[in-house]
C-alpha cells in the first residue's frame, strides 16, 4: 500500500496538481492528510507487551503460504492465537476450517448460523443440527453475526427482518450455550454512519464510505443496542461478545451500563481503536472499570503495522498523531497508556475466561 500511495504522489506531481499544493479551496475532505507539528514522544511498538488472544479476525489468508507468512507476523507481535470468525456454514465452513487446521494452536476458526429457510415453518431443527456438526468438525464459536439494522445479513444465506431476540433464534442460541460456543454479533454501526452526511458530521470522512442515513426502514443503532440486550437478557447462559464496544464508542457508559447488568456479556475492541483514542482519559478509565470484560481484537487484516498501531494506542502515552491511512479519519489519536494489569487481561487473560470458562 505504502508503494501505491508513493506512486500516487509521483504522478500527481509532475500533473502540477499534488495533494500537498492543493489550495484550501479545492481540497477535498478526502484527500486532507495533516501531519502532526508537536515534537512530541513517538514510539513503535512491533510486538505486545503481553502475550495476545485476537478474538476478533477473518480469513483473510487464502493459501497454506499466506497463513504461513501470517503466522510469522503473529510471532514477531506477540499474537499467540487468532479467532478467525468465519461467518460461514456448510461446504463454506469446511473449506475455510480445513485451511487453517494445519496451525490448530495457533487458529481458532468459527462459524456462522445457517439461516437457509429462516423465513419458512419448520425453521429451526436443520440449522442446529448444522451448528453441531460444525462443532463436531471443531467450531468452538459463532461469529461474526452482523446486524446493522436490516437483520442478521452476514453469512452464507442472509436473514433480513430477523434480530438477534427474534424467538426463532432460541434454539440456535440455546445450543451455543449447551456447546459452550460464545456468539460474536456486530450490532449497528458508528453513530455518524445514521447521522446527516453534512458539514456538522465529525466522523464524515470515514461516515460517508459506510452510510447508513439513506436506507430505509432501518433499526437505529439505539434500537440495535436494545435489540442486543434483549438477546442477551432472553439467554443467560449463552456468552456474547459484542464487536466493536457494541458501536457505543462515543458513548461508552450505554456500554458501561450492559455490562454492569449481564454478567454473560463481553465486548470486544476492535476496529474502534481510532474512534476511541481521541478521548483517552475517559477511554482509559473505561478500560480500568471494566479491565475484566474487554477483549483485544483487530478485523483489520494481518498486515505487521496493524498490530503496531493497536500496541501504540493500548501501550504508549503518544499524543497527537495520525493513522489516515489505516483508518480514515481526519482527527488525532492519543495513546492510553493502559496499565500492566488492564493489558494483561485486554491482551489475553479474559478472553481465555470468555472462550474457555471450563479450563484452568
Amino acid at each position: 500500500m505504502k508503494r501505491k500511495a508513493f506512486i500516487f504522489f509521483v504522478l500527481t506531481t509532475a500533473a502540477g496538481t499534488a495533494l500537498a499544493q492543493t489550495s484550501p479551496e479545492q481540497l477535498l475532505l478526502k484527500d486532507y492528510r495533516p501531519k502532526s507539528i508537536y515534537r512530541v514522544p513517538v514510539h513503535h511498538i512491533e510486538r505486545a507487551k503481553f502475550p495476545v488472544i485476537d478474538v476478533h479476525s477473518h480469513p483473510y489468508a487464502q493459501s497454506s503460504a499466506e497463513i504461513g507468512e501470517w503466522v510469522k507476523t503473529m510471532d514477531r507481535a506477540g499474537i499467540e492465537k487468532t479467532i478467525i470468525l468465519s461467518m460461514a456454514n456448510g461446504a463454506r465452513f469446511d473449506s475455510i476450517y480445513a485451511a487453517y487446521a494445519a496451525w490448530p494452536n495457533r487458529f481458532e476458526v468459527w462459524c456462522g448460523f445457517d439461516f437457509h429457510g429462516y423465513d419458512q415453518p419448520g425453521y429451526g431443527p436443520s440449522a442446529v443440527a448444522e451448528l453441531e456438526r460444525c462443532y463436531k468438525l471443531g467450531a468452538r464459536g459463532v461469529g461474526e453475526l452482523g446486524d446493522k439494522g436490516e437483520g442478521l445479513v452476514y453469512g452464507n444465506e442472509p436473514a433480513p427482518g430477523m434480530h438477534l431476540e427474534d424467538p426463532r433464534m432460541d434454539p440456535l442460541l440455546e445450543k451455543c450455550a449447551q456447546l459452550g460456543m460464545p456468539v460474536s454479533i456486530h450490532v449497528g454501526d458508528p453513530i455518524w454512519m445514521y447521522q446527516p452526511m453534512d458539514s456538522t458530521n465529525d466522523g464524515l470522512m470515514n461516515g460517508y464510505t459506510w452510510r447508513l442515513d439513506n436506507k430505509k426502514n432501518l433499526v437505529d443503532l439505539t434500537g440495535m443496542v436494545a435489540s442486543l440486550e434483549r438477546a442477551v437478557a432472553r439467554h443467560p447462559r449463552t456468552t456474547f461478545i459484542a464487536c466493536h464496544f457494541a458501536n457505543c464508542d462515543y458513548d461508552l457508559t450505554a456500554l458501561g451500563k450492559l455490562l454492569d447488568r449481564y454478567p454473560n456479556l463481553y465486548a470486544d475492541i476492535s476496529a474502534r481503536y481510532a474512534e476511541t483514542a481521541p478521548v483517552p482519559r475517559a477511554t482509559r478509565a473505561f478500560y480500568e472499570k471494566y479491565s475484566t470484560r474487554l477483549l483485544y481484537g483487530t478485523d483489520m487484516g494481518m498486515d505487521a503495522e496493524m498490530y503496531a498501531v493497536t500496541f501504540r494506542i493500548l501501550e504508549s502515552a503518544d499524543e497527537h498523531f495520525y493513522e489516515i491511512g489505516l483508518f480514515n479519519y481526519h482527527w488525532p489519536l492519543y495513546g492510553l497508556d493502559l496499565s500492566d494489569k488492564v493489558l494483561k487481561r485486554v491482551y489475553r487473560t479474559n478472553a481465555l475466561k470468555a472462550l474457555y470458562p471450563g479450563k484452568k
